[in-house]
């Protein structure tokens, strides 16, 4: 049985999603104008799609499973199951009006709120029971107020500066925190090769988040060392030729690890060596 996999085939997702896919062991297309590329060795075949169209086919039960926005996931509708943060792709939900406006989230009933995500933004403002108008654009969207089609949008936020650009604000709380998932039919859970994925993708996804530390300490300062780098389950130890030594091996989170190296050497740690981590299985 072959698994189909939707992967985006442009924008802010693609180049990420195919970079993970490597990382975990698929081949991908060589060739940008492929619509589709058969990884016989994983049995796996890779359906190049619009990054918004593909939980419509996951959804519908034509796909697998497929790599997607959650932002995309949930305005669309699709019964198709978000199974894995990517940790990749991040961004926000928010709305934005001009400063000046003053707006706030409860006084957008009887406003036009332009969108390219209708199926979001109404869902929330059914929730909130806020009577605003949807405005449904394909892109833009920044440049709905200033031309005067809406009088708020309600957008993807990454940094914020094509916001400011059109003189726009965010105001309210996020509607929606987003990234790249992976998502499945809801009828696959028992596919093998799905499950395959699904720990490949994970064992990148922690890989990416994690390195390997290897430092030398006096075994009287071993314990202190220890608590700086307790590891997954615990810290790899092994004696050094040297009676008072001991050679340390431990998975650190990366964000941590250049204050961990300070702390370290502080107490007597020597040799210490940071190495990355492609893929792991935990």
């Amino acid at each position: 049985m072959t698994l189909k996999i939707a992967v985006p085939n442009k924008g802010s997702l693609s180049e990420s999603a195919m970079a993970m896919l490597k990382e975990a062991g698929y081949r991908q297309r060589i060739d940008s104008r492929d619509l589709i590329f058969i990884d016989p060795e994983n049995a796996v075949e890779f359906y190049y799609l619009r990054p918004r169209d593909i939980a419509i086919y996951v959804g519908s039960g034509e796909l697998d499973a497929g790599i997607t926005g959650r932002d995309l996931l949930i305005d669309s509708g699709a019964k198709a199951l978000e199974i894995l943060a990517l940790d990749f792709g991040r961004s926000t939900f928010r709305f934005a009006a001009p400063v000046e406006k003053n707006l706030s989230v409860d006084g957008l009933s009887g406003l036009r709120v332009a969108t390219a995500y209708p199926g979001l933004l109404e869902r929330f403002l059914q929730e909130k029971k806020i009577a605003a108008k949807i405005v449904a654009l394909d892109g833009a969207v920044e440049s709905s107020v200033r031309l005067g089609v809406a009088d708020a949008i309600a957008d993807v936020v990454s940094t914020g500066g094509t916001l400011r650009q059109a003189g726009l604000a965010t105001f309210g709380d996020v509607l929606l925190q987003s990234e790249a998932i992976l998502i499945s039919r809801s009828d696959s859970s028992e596919n093998k090769h799905l499950e395959t994925l699904t720990h490949r993708l994970n064992g990148v996804v922690i890989a990416r988040q994690y390195v390997l530390v290897d430092y030398d300490v006096k075994s009287k300062d071993l314990e202190k060392a220890c608590a700086l780098t307790p590891g997954i389950e615990s810290p790899t130890i092994s004696p050094l030729q040297k009676s008072e030594w001991s050679a340390v091996r431990a998975m650190v989170l990366k964000r941590d690890v250049n204050r961990i190296m300070d702390e370290l050497w502080a107490i007597g740690a020597r040799g210490i060596l940071v190495t990355d981590i492609h893929a792991c299985r935990l």
